[in-house]
């Protein structure tokens, strides 16, 4: 069945990736990044995919922004069936490298920019009575570690957010899912230094989403199993034990 699917965040990575899975299977497609229109790759994929594809310049931290992009994805293809927020930003910092603005700016992304776009989009899916919101959070959600407590803390407001809307949305015949998923090779985390266990190419991901979301419903999509495992572990452990496991975790 092809769907009208909205993807915030589709300039890189896991995004741009999902663009061009959906493309090829039919879909249409609207992408959204704070340049979209200036991005190659998007412009690239529209000269192929003509009818397809539309590309919206929105930045989430603005409410402006937002209120000015919602109206053009809805309108595009008469609707929505999928709004997929993958939009985010990183910064690995120790307590010496603790800076305001990094904070502010993955708080922003990370969980405001869902909010913001949400409360845009709401009445809209509301009275189409159907549809589908993806949010793409992490396993980070899971427990905070070492050095990533400013990336990790918005993904984890993102997911609690999402389980107390998920009831209410049902309800209106809007289905809300989270995918959390481990270390994946984008420009984000090009600035890890540290080994990342499980880690996976951007089309590897993207591919296993997309597959994952046609299956029968289900809230949570998380993998790999390796990783979601032992975060999982670490969320049910009594924290004299998850912290000592995670203070091993420093270099």
């Amino acid at each position: 069945m092809k769907q009208r699917i909205w993807i915030v965040g589709a300039s890189s990575g896991i995004g741009l990736e999902l663009v061009k899975i959906w493309l090829l299977e039919g879909h249409s497609v609207v992408c959204s990044a704070r340049n979209a229109s200036s991005t190659k790759e998007l412009l690239a994929l529209k000269h192929i995919h003509e009818a397809q594809l539309q590309i919206v310049d929105m930045d989430v931290s603005s409410l402006d922004s937002v209120k000015k992009a919602v109206p053009q994805a809805w309108k595009r293809f008469g609707g929505l069936d999928v709004w997929f927020y993958n939009a985010a930003v990183y910064e690995v910092m120790s307590v010496e490298e603790w800076d305001v603005v990094h904070f502010e700016s993955m708080m922003q992304i990370n969980y405001m920019g869902a909010v913001r776009v949400m409360t845009e989009l709401m009445p809209l899916f509301e009275g189409q009575k159907s549809g589908r919101w993806i949010w793409n959070a992490s396993l980070s959600s899971y427990f905070g570690l070492p050095l990533g407590g400013g990336y990790s803390a918005p993904k984890a407001a993102l997911c609690n957010l999402a389980e107390a809307l998920q009831p209410e949305l049902y309800a209106k015949g809007i289905k809300m899912q989270v995918i959390n998923h481990g270390f994946v090779k984008t420009r984000l985390t090009q600035k890890n230094s540290f080994e990342m266990p499980g880690v996976m190419e951007a089309h590897q991901a993207a591919t296993k989403i997309a597959r994952e979301i046609e299956k029968p419903y289900r809230f949570e999509i998380h993998f790999p199993f390796g990783l979601s495992s032992f975060l999982r572990l670490l969320r049910l452990l009594p924290y004299r034990l998850s912290l000592w496991l995670t203070r091993k975790m420093l270099p």
